[in-house]
Formats: structure tokens, C-alpha cells, sequence
């Protein structure tokens, strides 16, 4: 059975001398009062949740999945998956970062992003549970009426409810605007919402006492399209007036979803038969207010293949270093042993670094994006909070896309390093890979988050949000560009900086000539993007450990060698997609349908 060991060095390094989440955010009125001992004390903690409470049930709710009884519609969570939630919101861990208004602690969103790391590498099936629920807190507390937030929000900030986005019908995916669930307005000021859903994580479960439900339906005047999508609150249980619940609302799981992966979460078809509703926000600009639950889910994706990568990383790692198999090509390394152990080899070693490095670079790119939201949600500064807007919304769909794209990446090789073992249950290895595949479809397909990125975020704006993070990449080039020490790390990023500058343009005028260009550069664009970002974050990371290193900890080795592995093994995969990217849609769209 695979193990799992906080990884709370690097969180460190990543939060106070990378980042200096500490010193960021001090300047907001709000986290005034932040200091590094709270941080690393509730790190810690969370880690030992995470490795002593819920990465024991990874393998076995893995195998034992959920349960649905169809005479009652109710779903049992796997064995474990209950009492683990209860200890979760004992201990206050929902809360950590919501409103204080409605019983949060108030902690910035970046250790929330950190809690969630660990949580994801110790069982990810767990984690959507409370994951989705902090989304739909989120998106009632930017949109909700007042009553709805007295009503919902403290109950989802203690965790004593859990919350879901039910959007997918059985003939529409990410085209929400072909939905066809209807809401029929009562006299009350409710609607009776009628439809299917499917792919709704953690849609029926035991856990909690009640689910919110934030659903996407029709009204009957609405427009076709995505701008006639109107957004209800729909709970399992409705809620009587003194906030005790009441009469059994009409949306039940009709089936569990047979999956690849993932079987600890409950994975459901919902259906709704006249289920009471309340609008949220405007009529028919349901969508609008969703991508805040959207946008946060898709974030809270990229960190659930981070926390894989992480883990996957440190078993194969593991493994390794206790695996005998041959003798190293140099010359035998334990001539006391019948063979060495595998690490010895080069191209076991470079598996094992490619996870390695997707998991470091992720975590200070996850991280530095969640500090930008608490800079965005809380800065006295209006230019700094609009600043840090933009670049989450430059960053979010890589965050989603490459990060998860990695992870199917990083874990795939951790499974090699165990050879047939890692083909075999017992070790783990395979859950990891097959847990991970998901990532790279829900919330948006990555192909989407690659033309969100393209199309929206970057020509739709003439590049204004990439030219901000470009300036930023710039001035670390000038600041460090004369020292000798760093040029292995600033001359490969300012070269890169320039050719995705270039490649940008060039799309941009081929995409105004044909937008098929776009939809055929997309993807090897983003994973350009992807590792420009990469790039920027181990160069800063080889600073602080070229600074650091003088002092003897190994820690400071470790990150220079994964930062140097990344510039000379990873990084040049750019060129090809670049040289991809460039090739155009002619071979794509050139095949007649018929020949597929």
C-alpha cells in the first residue's frame, strides 16, 4: 500500500522565501495580524490529517467505490469516508479561509490552496467531497440574496452541509447553452426545476446532512442559447424557517456512474422532478454567476493533479531507492548486493525527476495564484487587487490544463519505475494513474481551457494580460540578468519569453484570417505558456537556493538540481510544439469526414 509524507519543507520554501506570503499580505487590513508561525502550525496539522486520517482510505475506498439504493435513492460513501468527514469539520478545516461573518476563520486563500494540496495526494475521491462544497460557498457569497447566504452559508462554511454544481445533461457537456432543465416560477417566489443531470460529483452521498445543490435550468421565457441559462439553489433537504430542515426535495441520484477512476466519490445522475428552487442572481445570467464556482473547481483540479504528482513522485522515489535490478552502465554502486538498486539508472532517474519537477513547479505556481486571489479579494490597493485579477485569469486555465496534463505525465512514469508492480493494485501505483486521467476532462476539457487561453485570455484582450505577466518576467531577466551564477537558468527563460511574444502575434493575425488556426495552435500553445510560467518560477527558485546553499542544507542542492533538470530535459519540448503550433489547421481539416 502506497504511503504519503507531507511535503512541508517545500511548502515553505515556496510560501516564505519564494513567495513571502506573509509579508504580501500583511499589508491588507485583513491578514494584518498573519505571522509564519500560524502558517506552518496549520500546515502541519493539515498534513497530519492528511497522511494519518485519509491516505489510509485512499486504496480501500478505492476499492470498495459507492453504494446506491435505489429504493431510497440514498448513496453510502466507501467504508471510513463518513468518519473522516466528521473529524474534518471537528477540526475545522472547511472554515479555514470563508468569511468570519458566517463563522470562517478568515485565513487567507493561499492556505486553503495548501490544505488542499495534501488532501488531494492522500485521497483525492475524499477530497471533491468538501472540495465542491468551498466552490458553491463561494459562488452564494458573491451572488446569493442576503436570505440565501443566512440561510446556506454558515452551515457550508462549518461543513456541516456540502454543496455541488450540477451542470452536464446527458446531450451536452461544456456547451451549456444547449441545456434543456426547466423552472417553472410558483407563486412563492420558488420554481419547480424539472431535468438530468449527469457527472455530478458527489451528487448523493452519507456525509453530511444535507447537499446544496447550485443548478443551471431554463425559465420559461428564456432565450436560446447561453444567455437564457438562469442559476437556482436547490438543497436536498428543504430548509424550514428557523434554519431545521424539512420536507425531502425531489432531486435524487437515479444511477451511480461507472468510472475509471475515482470510485471513492460518488459520481451521480441527478435527476429533478419539480424539485423547489430559488433563484440565484439575475434571470438568465445564471452562467455569469457560476464561473465563480467554475473558475474556483477548475483551479481546485489542477491542484488535485498537483497533489497526484506529489504523491505518485514520493512512492516511485521510494521504491527505487529499495528495487535491485542489474548493475548501474558506470560500474556496480552496491557490490555488496546481488544488483543495484534502480535509482542508479539514468532513465529511471529522469522519470523520477519529471514528476519531481512537475510537482515543485506546480506547487509555486499554484500557490503564487492563490496569493493572487487574496491579493485580488483583499488589497487597499485598487490597481493592485485589478493587476492580480488579471493575471488569475491568465493563469487559471493553465493552472487547469498543464498542471493536470502533467500529472497523467508524472504519474504514468511513477508507474513505470516499479515495472509490472506498478501494473498490480497492491502497490498503487495504477490508482494514482487512473484517478488522474479525469483531471484533464472535467471542469472543462483541457482542449477548452487551451482556446480559453488563446482565444479569450490572450488575443481577446490584444494580449494586455500577457504583456502584464511578460513585463514581470522582463524585470526578473533585467535584475538578474548579470549574474553568472543564474545565466543557466535567465537566458533559456528570456528566450522563451521572446519566441511565445512572436508566436502570439503570428497567431493572432493567422487566427483573424481563419479561426481555425487558433483551434489547431491551442493546445501546444498553452503547453508553450505552461512551461514559460514553469520557467519563471524554478528560475526564481534557483535564486533563492544559489543564495542559500552556502549553509549545508541539502534542501538547497536538491532544488537547483531539479531546477537545472527542468531547464535541460523538460523545457526543450517547447520547440516542437512551437513548430507545431506554427504548422497551421491545413493537415486538420483537409481529410474528408467521411475518410475518419
Amino acid at each position: 500500500m502506497p504511503s504519503y509524507t507531507p511535503p512541508l519543507r517545500d511548502l515553505r520554501f515556496v510560501m516564505h522565501e519564494l513567495l513571502d506570503v506573509v509579508g504580501t499580505l500583511k499589508a491588507s487590513p485583513r491578514h494584518a495580524d498573519l505571522d509564519e508561525d500560524t502558517l506552518n502550525a496549520v500546515i502541519e496539522e493539515a498534513g497530519r490529517f492528511a497522511s494519518e486520517v485519509l491516505a489510509p482510505l485512499n486504496a480501500t475506498g478505492d476499492a470498495e467505490g459507492c453504494r446506491l439504493d435505489k429504493s431510497t435513492h440514498e448513496v453510502a460513501a466507501p467504508a471510513g469516508f463518513r468518519e473522516a468527514y466528521a473529524k474534518f469539520v471537528e477540526g475545522g478545516w472547511p472554515a479555514l479561509s470563508c468569511d468570519p461573518a458566517y463563522g470562517g476563520q478568515g485565513l487567507p486563500i493561499t492556505m486553503n490552496q495548501v490544505l488542499y494540496e495534501m488532501l488531494n495526494s492522500a485521497n483525492q475521491a475524499w477530497t471533491m467531497y468538501p472540495g465542491l462544497t468551498h466552490g458553491a460557498y463561494e459562488c452564494l457569497h458573491a451572488h446569493g440574496t442576503p436570505e440565501q447566504q443566512a440561510t446556506y452559508l454558515p452551515k457550508l462554511t462549518s461543513g456541516e452541509w456540502t454543496g455541488t454544481m450540477c451542470l452536464t445533461e446527458p446531450h451536452c457537456g461544456t456547451d451549456l447553452g444547449l441545456l434543456r432543465s426547466k423552472a417553472e416560477p410558483q407563486a412563492d417566489g420558488s420554481y419547480r426545476i424539472t431535468g438530468n443531470k449527469i457527472f455530478i460529483s458527489s451528487g448523493e452521498h452519507d456525509l453530511a446532512a444535507n447537499i446544496i445543490h447550485l443548478v443551471l435550468a431554463r425559465l420559461p421565457d428564456a432565450p436560446a442559447g447561453s444567455k437564457g441559462i438562469s442559476l437556482f439553489v436547490v438543497p436536498k433537504f428543504l430548509v424550514q424557517a428557523d434554519g431545521s430542515l424539512g420536507a425531502r426535495n425531489p432531486i435524487f441520484c437515479g444511477a451511480l456512474e461507472h468510472k475509471m477512476g475515482i470510485h471513492g466519490n460518488a459520481t451521480c445522475q441527478m435527476n429533478l422532478d419539480g424539485a423547489q428552487g430559488w433563484l440565484v442572481g439575475q434571470p438568465h445570467k445564471g452562467l455569469a454567476a457560476m464561473f465563480v464556482m467554475m473558475n474556483a473547481a477548475r483551479l481546485g483540479v489542477g491542484i488535485q493533479s498537483l497533489g497526484l504528482t506529489e504523491v505518485a513522485y514520493q512512492n516511485a522515489a521510494a521504491y527505487a531507492k529499495d528495487r535491485l535490478q542489474m548493475r548501474a552502465l558506470s560500474g556496480p554502486k552496491a557490490p555488496d548486493k546481488a544488483a543495484d538498486p534502480i535509482i542508479v539508472h539514468p532513465d529511471v532517474r529522469k522519470m523520477l525527476l519529471t514528476a519531481r519537477a512537475y510537482a515543485e513547479g506546480g506547487r509555486a505556481l499554484a500557490i503564487h495564484t492563490a496569493l493572487l486571489i487574496d491579493l485580488e479579494l483583499s488589497s487597499p490597493d485598487e490597481q493592485v487587487r485589478r493587476d492580480a485579477a488579471d493575471e488569475v485569469a491568465l493563469l487559471t486555465p493553465i493552472i487547469k490544463a498543464f498542471i493536470t496534463d502533467n500529472a497523467w505525465l508524472a504519474t504514468s512514469h511513477c508507474l513505470q519505475v516499479f515495472g509490472g508492480h506498478g501494473f498490480i493494485r497492491e502497490w498503487g501505483m495504477e490508482q494514482f494513474v487512473r484517478d488522474s486521467r479525469i483531471n484533464m476532462i472535467y471542469e472543462g476539457t483541457n482542449t477548452i481551457q487551451s482556446l480559453d487561453l488563446l482565444g479569450r485570455k490572450v488575443l481577446g484582450d490584444n494580449g494586455a494580460k500577457l504583456k502584464k505577466f511578460g513585463k514581470r518576467i522582463a524585470a526578473f531577466v533585467e535584475d538578474e540578468g548579470t549574474d553568472e551564477a543564474m545565466q543557466e537558468f535567465i537566458n533559456p527563460l528570456a528566450d522563451l519569453g521572446d519566441k511565445v511574444t512572436k508566436l502570439t502575434t503570428e497567431l493572432g493575425m493567422k487566427g483573424f484570417q481563419n479561426p481555425d488556426e487558433v483551434g489547431a495552435a491551442a493546445v501546444d500553445y498553452l503547453r508553450v505558456c505552461g512551461h514559460l510560467v514553469f520557467a519563471y518560477f524554478f528560475a526564481r527558485m534557483a535564486k533563492v537556493a544559489l543564495q542559500q546553499q552556502g549553509g549545508g542544507d541539502p534542501f538547497y542542492a536538491a532544488k537547483l538540481n531539479t531546477a537545472r533538470f527542468y531547464f535541460q530535459k523538460l523545457l526543450p519540448e517547447t520547440a516542437g510544439l512551437i513548430r507545431s503550433a506554427r504548422s497551421g489547421s491545413a493537415s486538420l481539416m483537409a481529410m474528408d469526414e467521411a475518410l475518419f
